[in-house]
């Protein structure tokens, strides 16, 4: 069973830090591309960041210079670094596993806000 479990979303202030995490299943990992989407209340979801099975990484131009995607093959775990947070980066934020560019799998998505 596929699974692709999130953790790190939470509250932080304008200008903070967090990492959020997505461990998946070992043959997921290992074949799929992964990424970050996230979607703001009563916005389209946005596709944030990927990374290659080879570790190759595209961001969105509006987080670029401030997340950074990773990927640890040991820990079947992908990363997603983001500083310098601003509001309008609050979003729920799914993890998934995609594959020609098409999301197959998800995670169940954590929340993260920027406030004050």
């Amino acid at each position: 069973q596929v699974q692709l479990v999130e953790s790190g979303g939470g509250l932080v202030q304008p200008g903070g830090s967090l990492r959020l995490s997505c461990a998946a299943s070992r043959d997921i990992f290992s074949t799929y591309s992964m990424g970050w989407y996230r979607q703001a209340p009563g916005k389209q979801r946005e596709l944030v960041a990927t990374i290659t099975t080879a570790g190759i990484t595209v961001y969105a131009y509006s987080v670029r210079g401030r997340f950074t995607i990773s990927r640890d093959n040991n820990k079947n775990t992908v990363y997603l670094q983001m500083n310098s947070l601003k509001r309008e980066d609050t979003a729920v934020y799914s993890c998934t596993a995609r594959r020609f560019g098409v999301p197959y799998y998800w995670g169940q998505g954590t929340q993260v806000t920027v406030s004050s």
